[in-house]
């Protein structure tokens, strides 16, 4: 049987403060800490080939604690241009770029990727949600933020989020996948739910209603073909 798990990363600091977070780096609170490692334990009993992750440190944060509970360890790795300014370095230190072959099946390899960001925020970003509430009301907020098409003013919508998450899907993960490898993906809820659309085709009318919880698992199984959820 092969897994694909879907998981959302723990509470974080901006999480506790309710503020929209977005891109901006914000690290795990302590009961982040803690629901990412009972996640840990719900998921101990698949062995994961491989890992991917976005650039945030939350869900970077919160894979780690994943992986700790698993028989292998995660080792992070680093590709060319795949950091800030790494283009120029590339070129004369890309050994610091190749993955270790001779580790052979000792790790589990994590891929850290832009394509699995959270949402961009625009007006939002950094704002608390209550002002943001009060300001716009509640009905504008919930269509900016879990509609499909709209987006907040100079922000992401999901579709925009569908356009850089799915096709580093279909080319990067589905393909492992198909292998038979188990695959865990811990990011965002938006960067997710880009995700979930596209593997259970949710249509644009229902997918606002769909959401997940921080330090929330999404299991598939994938069988004849295609991703089921599972059901336990």
């Amino acid at each position: 049987m092969t897994y694909l798990v879907l998981v959302r990363h723990g509470e974080a600091r901006l999480n506790l403060e309710k503020r929209f977070a977005g891109w901006l780096d914000t690290p795990l609170t302590e009961k982040g800490i803690e629901d990412a490692l009972r996640c840990a334990s719900d998921l101990e009993g698949i062995d994961f080939d491989l890992a991917f992750t976005s650039r945030l440190v939350r869900a970077r944060e919160t894979l780690l604690l994943i992986l700790s509970k698993q028989k292998k360890p995660g080792f992070m790795v680093h590709e060319p241009g795949a950091e800030a300014g790494a283009e120029g370095k590339a070129a004369s230190h890309r050994e610091w770029y190749s993955w270790p072959e001779n580790l052979g099946d000792e790790v589990i390899p994590i891929y850290s990727n832009e394509a699995l960001n959270e949402r961009y925020y625009g007006l939002l970003q950094g704002k608390k949600k209550k002002k943001m509430k009060e300001k716009y009301g509640d009905g504008q907020i919930f269509i900016w933020c879990r509609s499909f098409e709209t987006g907040p003013p100079g922000g992401e919508s999901l579709k925009d989020i569908s356009t850089r998450a799915v096709p580093f899907f279909e080319k990067e993960i589905l393909p492992a996948v198909k292998e038979g490898k188990n695959v865990i993906i811990c990011a965002h809820q938006n960067s997710l739910r880009a995700l979930i659309k596209h593997i259970e085709d949710i249509s644009d009318e229902d997918i606002p209603s769909v959401a997940l919880a921080t330090a929330t698992s999404l299991v598939y199984r994938y069988s004849e073909g295609r991703l089921v959820k599972d059901k336990n």
